[in-house]
Parts: C-alpha cells; structure tokens; sequence
C-alpha cells in the first residue's frame, strides 16, 4: 500500500482528482488531495497576493499534519512546481515523484520563466487585481458539454504571483525518484521537454491536459506502475 499526494494545478482544486483517486483507494492505497490556498473551496478575497511559496506551505504541512511517510507525490502542470518546492524541504518524507504534464525548473526559475511567450503574453492579458482570469474548459482538452460545465463550475481565478514567483530549491528534490507522464499530442507547451531535459522516465498518455477529467482510468493505471 503507498501513500498519494495529488496536487492539482492552477485554477484548479482537490475536486478534480476525484474519479483518479477512487480509483487508487479502490487499490488499497490512502489518498490526499488538498485544496491550494486561494483556489476552490479555499478562494477567498485577498487570493491576488497568494504566491508560489504559499502553495508549497499548504503541501508541506499536509505531509507534516498526518506525519506521512514514503509519500508519491503527484503534480499535475503548475503543480509541478509547486511539489517540487515541497518536495525538497521535506524530501526524507517522500518516497517518489510524479509529474503529469508538469511545470519543472530549477532555483530561481518560474513559470513565467520557463513558458512560451505567447503563453505569458495571455497571462498578462487576462489579469485583473492580482488573479487570472478562468481560461475555457476547451483549452485543456474538454469539450464535451457535461464535461465542460462539470468543469468550469468549479474553476477559479489563479493568482497571479504563484506564477512570477521564483522556484526556491536546495537541491535536495533532485536526489528523489522522479518519473513523468506526458498528454499527447502535446500542442505548443514545452512539458515533454522539460521531463526530458531533467533525464526523467516518461510514459504518454493520449489525452487533452486535463487528464484527470478525460482519462481517469488510464492515469490511474499509470500512477500505479512501478
């Protein structure tokens, strides 16, 4: 039996990891997916100054509050950074990570950093008091209408800062297993690529980013192989 960790990415929460997470309990394992500050059922006003560091602080002190131990970590796109960060202040505490179409750098990077310019040239267009605004449930693949209003009920604006804010890391996340898994065909975003460039065992996966939603059962399958 493993521990899971799933951390959702931006405009996203913990309601959306909820078919792939019965899917791991009906296997035996425990399964976490905590809410990040600012976003779901925790959006709040004053979200807007919200930043990268807060969502790294909301992962940790799950670990720390139900002491857990030998942990999978998953991170699903801006997740990624995000467990990463966690990861490497508390990395004697997890056993593995796993990154499903995931934003990945090193010290100093962030998203805004690592993204293709017309992608921040959106984020910079669709911000508005420190948050940005909900994109269409098309963009991540979605596009079936029970699907897309299932989805976008639930989506809440991201704050801005969580992006811009640099990655802080030891180093410490490095020495920790780490595998990805790719959506295909991955469109103009560089997630295949960065697995690649950090040397990372990657599987495809043959979905729309949002593969929580359109291929529950086949990550599941994934997450559980060794």
């Amino acid at each position: 039996m493993s521990t899971f960790v799933l951390v959702h990415g931006a405009w996203y929460g913990g309601w959306c990891w909820s078919r792939v997470a019965q899917r791991l309990r009906d296997a035996g394992h425990d399964v976490f997916t905590p809410t990040l500050s600012g976003l779901g059922e925790q959006a709040e006003p004053g979200a807007g100054m919200i930043d990268l560091r807060t969502h790294a602080v909301d992962v940790m002190n799950v670990l720390l509050e139900h002491d857990l131990e030998d942990v999978v970590l998953v991170g699903h796109s801006y997740g990624g950074l995000v467990v990463r960060e966690a990861a490497d202040r508390l990395s004697s505490r997890i056993k593995e990570l796993i990154l499903i179409d995931a934003w990945a750098g090193g010290d100093g990077e962030s998203l805004d950093s690592l993204a293709p310019a017309f992608f921040t040239a959106w984020v910079n267009s669709a911000t508005s008091g420190g948050l940005i605004a909900v994109p269409p449930a098309s963009s991540v693949g979605v596009v079936e209408p029970q699907q897309t209003a299932w989805l976008e009920e639930r989506l809440r604006p991201q704050p801005r800062l969580t992006f811009s804010q640099p990655t802080r890391l030891s180093g410490a996340v490095d020495g920790i297993p780490c595998r990805a898994i790719v959506c295909t065909p991955s469109g103009p975003m560089p997630f295949a690529g960065l697995a690649k460039a950090f040397g990372w065992r990657t599987a495809e996966i043959a979905s729309g980013h949002d593969v929580m939603t359109l291929a529950p059962d086949e990550l599941a399958e994934l997450l559980l192989k060794p």
